[in-house]
């Protein structure tokens, strides 16, 4: 069994070297000490979700909320190449939090939630705070469950003008659509760089912003006989394309 993960601040385990002893503490000292019930000699990860990862053996619980760790070595993981950006309109109720969870364990780098013009649901006033916190909370719960030791950036809610000058800014960038006329598996990945994946809503991507997308460099593809629902397509199409990177080889 993999070793279990848990999160921490940059701080906490920024100067921290093998053979030293870490206590965590709070709700992943709790997780791991009542929750999971860990035990000594038990391998145990810490990460900074920035890629800084501490590698240690679990010495002892000494409180419901403490876990003794000894570390045994501290890896960096790589940046990874190409960064894959997900542009991602709003689906409707916990949905979102879904596509943000299956995107995140795929391992998109960086997830842009977009306001649609035909999104049923539309963030406005303090819910588009409460809405990307919710996000950032899915994205790094599921970077620990998956044991990613980045978690995947969350921008602020973007506009179609935020999403146009993204794609002014980044190639390639695809839009994925039912009349696209090439499939995403067939289209080039090129190996470093930035790439950007549009998911539009349910109701699918306007043609006016189909328009100018494309008039900023984008792509329309498709992705095959059937149409995915919004927070499922982005996590199939992501996949699509870390398959042909050497991210996973």
């Amino acid at each position: 069994m993999s070793a279990s993960m848990f999160h921490v601040e940059p701080s906490t385990i920024a100067r921290l070297s093998a053979g030293e002893w870490f206590t965590l503490t709070g709700d992943e000292g709790f997780h791991a000490a009542t929750v999971q019930r860990l035990e000594p000699g038990e391998a145990v990860m810490l990460a900074d979700g920035m890629g800084r990862l501490v590698h240690g053996t679990v010495v002892e619980a000494t409180a419901k909320d403490a876990l003794v760790i000894q570390v045994v070595a501290i890896t960096e993981a790589p940046q990874p190449a190409p960064r894959l950006i997900v542009v991602q309109a709003l689906p409707k109720g916990d949905r979102g939090e879904l596509a943000v969870e299956m995107l995140t364990e795929v391992g998109v780098d960086v997830i842009v939630p977009w306001a649609a013009s035909r999104c049923v649901v539309q963030w406005r006033g303090d819910k588009v705070e409460r809405g990307v916190e919710r996000w950032k909370a899915t994205a790094r719960e599921s970077a620990k469950q998956s044991r990613r030791p980045r978690t995947p950036q969350l921008s602020a809610l973007a506009s179609t003008d935020d999403v146009v000058r993204l794609i002014r800014n980044t190639s390639p960038a695809w839009v994925l659509h039912e009349d696209g006329e090439a499939r995403l598996s067939s289209v080039a990945v090129p190996p470093s760089g930035d790439i950007v994946l549009v998911v539009g809503p349910e109701g699918g991507v306007s043609p006016q912003e189909l328009e100018a997308f494309a008039a900023a460099g984008a792509d329309a593809v498709r992705l095959g006989p059937s149409v995915l629902r919004t927070s499922t397509a982005g996590a199939v199409a992501a996949g699509i394309v870390l398959s042909r990177t050497t991210r996973w080889a």
